[in-house]
């Protein structure tokens, strides 16, 4: 989550809060140089070249652990492994080797990915029944279910998912408003997903603890298709690595982290011979044309301001910005869902022809939806994007609404600007998140002393948007869109299933962008029902609001275990 912003950038392909760890508005300084400081990481090792091998940048690293959580009343002991894996772009052992002279000035890249995981400690009983396979876990340890966990950004570490979701603490934050300074509440987290999956949490390369090195580095990693060859490269090693070969497997995508599950699930079932048994998808989006962040920049497409209404109302509903009293946000939400893709979606498809007399009673149910001013939405061609609304929903009180979180608000910080000039809700907990990670990880995991840990990197500058989607030549000169990765994914694997969490309030990723897409799934009609919906009274980050987050527990804990092809031991 990005806190200040500069801009929100078109490209967009770019997404959005993708591009904030998701969207294009904001960078950090938090950032810093994505390839590392050689003196602050330790897993870099000293370059070693000799006449036969090419220079090595990274050498993999483990730290192990113990500790114990309580969920539902039962406590469930894990061991902890923190450590790294060297990965490299694809077909790169393919390549011969450079020279020693051309090795020296031109070293391949290769990147060092982070990983927390943390597994079942096998029920202690008499004897052993489940034995040991070759990769050092028990029979039936090997069985239970695995899921991969990864943020955003691009360019997010994946501390978000991990402190405030599924690991085994919880960084406490305030509900809807900015969390006081240090000191800051870890406790048990009673929502962590151990009951129902052995859990890995990785950070892309170039974030948190993961670095990159070599020639043409930011190329080789930084861009659609890259960081996921990147990911099955990971996924691959750590399968080999801890013998989970025959675990149910599932991928947990947030913000960006969707995107590249998509396309993660394409690869690893097409390029690797891995059927996923389910891909989690949490503020999902995979069509970058839809996203609300700059639809401005590219005129003619309009969907984006039909998918972001659902959101614009609920905001305004929670707000209590609405024209007239509302009860139940559901119905409303019914109403304004037809609203978007029938009246509305002609109004805006008509462009130059919409008659004035119809351009002024769309206008009026705008006004009844949004509770932005009715002259506001006329000036505005009755489009209005992300930022445009989050800095005019509370104008009068010279507030600015969250882009991640619209329940949250934060005094604006110029009240002339046209968009909104940072997101309150990343204001407001990120502190939070970033300095009891940084204490957990090192006081509980043993891993990271001396090492900086960057939870944000500004990376858009270098990301690749293009893609190439299966069945496709070459990248394709468009926005991303990697729909037709999940849908053949789940063609050549019909036993995949996918669950779709949105939270009703996130103007980064609309939930109704995300029902959209799914619907926009090219799959035959037996498929159709492989993919469910949950909705949360909660932002982009759903697991902030905590009864969101035992919700969301409930339901992915449901879907693992319904999906597993062996009962969870």
């Amino acid at each position: 989550m990005r806190r200040v912003n500069a801009s929100r950038l078109a490209l967009i392909a770019v997404g959005a809060i993708i591009v904030q760890a998701l969207p294009w508005r904001a960078v950090d300084a938090l950032a810093g140089d994505a390839t590392g400081d050689a003196a602050a990481d330790a897993s870099k090792a000293e370059s070693k070249k000799s006449a036969d091998n090419p220079v090595v940048h990274f050498t993999p690293e483990q730290q192990s652990s113990k500790g114990s959580v309580t969920i539902g009343g039962h406590r469930i002991d894990y061991e902890a492994e923190a450590g790294t894996l060297v990965v490299h772009p694809k077909d790169w052992d393919d390549v011969p080797q450079n020279a020693p002279q051309d090795e020296d000035k031109n070293p391949r890249p290769e990147a060092s990915m982070f990983y927390a995981a943390y597994f079942k400690s096998p029920e202690k009983s008499g004897t052993d029944k489940g034995g040991t396979d070759k990769g050092g876990a028990s029979q039936s340890a090997a069985a239970r279910p695995l899921t991969f966990c990864f943020n955003g950004g691009p360019g997010s570490a994946t501390i978000w998912l991990h402190m405030g979701a599924f690991g085994p603490r919880r960084v406490v934050t305030a509900d809807d408003s900015h969390t006081p300074p240090a000191p800051y509440k870890v406790v048990n987290n009673e929502f962590s997903l151990l009951d129902a999956s052995d859990l890995v949490f990785v950070d892309a390369p170039g974030t948190g603890f993961s670095r990159i090195a070599g020639k043409d580095r930011e190329k080789a990693f930084y861009g659609v298709d890259q960081d996921a060859q990147a990911f099955a490269d990971f996924i691959m090693q750590f399968l080999a690595k801890y013998g989970r070969w025959n675990s149910p497997k599932y991928l947990f995508g947030e913000s960006y982290g969707t995107t590249r599950a998509a396309v993660l699930a394409y690869l690893l079932e097409n390029d690797h011979s891995i059927d996923l048994n389910g891909v989690i998808l949490l503020s999902q989006i995979l069509n970058f044309d839809a996203s609300p962040d700059t639809p401005q920049f590219n005129p003619g497409v309009e969907l984006p301001y039909e998918l972001a209404l659902p959101t614009y109302a609920a905001s305004a509903w929670y707000h209590h910005k609405l024209p007239e009293p509302r009860g139940e946000l559901g119905p409303l939400l019914e109403q304004v869902e037809h609203f978007a893709l029938t009246d509305y979606a002609a109004a805006l498809a008509a462009g130059a022809t919409l008659p004035a007399t119809q351009r002024d009673v769309i206008a009026e149910r705008l006004h009844q939806y949004t509770g932005l001013p009715l002259e506001y939405i006329l000036r505005a061609d009755l489009r209005i994007n992300g930022g445009e609304f989050e800095k005019t929903l509370q104008d009068d009180t010279g507030e600015t609404t969250g882009r991640y979180d619209a329940r949250f608000s934060g005094p604006t910080l110029d009240l002339l600007s046209k968009e909104a000039d940072y997101d309150p809700q990343s204001a407001a907990i990120s502190s939070a998140y970033v300095s009891s990670y940084n204490q957990y990880v090192r006081q509980d995991l043993h891993y990271g002393a001396g090492r900086e840990f960057k939870p944000l990197v500004d990376i858009e500058k270098d990301w690749n948007f293009q893609h190439q989607a299966p069945g496709a030549g070459a990248p394709l000169p468009q926005a991303t869109n990697v729909l037709p990765d999940l849908a053949v994914a789940m063609k050549l694997n019909p036993d995949l299933h996918v669950l779709l969490n949105a939270g009703y309030f996130d103007l980064a990723t609309p939930f109704f962008e995300g029902v959209y897409e799914m619907q926009h799934l090219s799959l035959p009609a037996r498929l159709r029902d492989h993919v469910e919906f949950a909705f949360y009274q909660s932002g982009h980050m759903v697991y902030v609001h905590e009864a969101a987050l035992q919700e969301l527990h409930a339901k992915v804990a449901d879907f693992i275990r319904r999906t597993s092809s062996a009962a969870v031991p």
